[in-house]
């Protein structure tokens, strides 16, 4: 989906890493929250959101995404949980 909407270079480019990937200074900052949120959750803070904030993301924008990344978390837990594979789409 997000390849189909910010182009198949891009999308490897955010993929590889975020930090230097073409993009906003306001997505890289929610991309921050979102890398916290799921891998340290015990050290995000207001500081992230402050960040976020200043950098031009809107709180309805921070919300977004928060919603998204939670959606899929369960996601992923819940196809580790029943042992489901992901099948291989890369081309060719």
């Amino acid at each position: 989906m997000a390849r189909a909407a910010l182009g198949e270079a891009l999308t490897q480019a955010v993929f590889d890493d975020w930090r230097t990937a073409p993009v906003s200074d306001s997505l890289r900052a929610v991309l921050g929250i979102l890398e916290t949120l799921t891998l340290r959750p015990d050290e995000l803070t207001p500081a992230h959101i402050n960040a976020a904030r200043a950098a031009g993301a809107s709180d309805a924008q921070i919300e977004e995404a928060i919603h998204i990344c939670g959606a899929f978390c369960m996601i992923v837990r819940l196809a580790d949980t029943l042992g489901f594979e992901v099948p291989d789409t890369s081309p060719g």
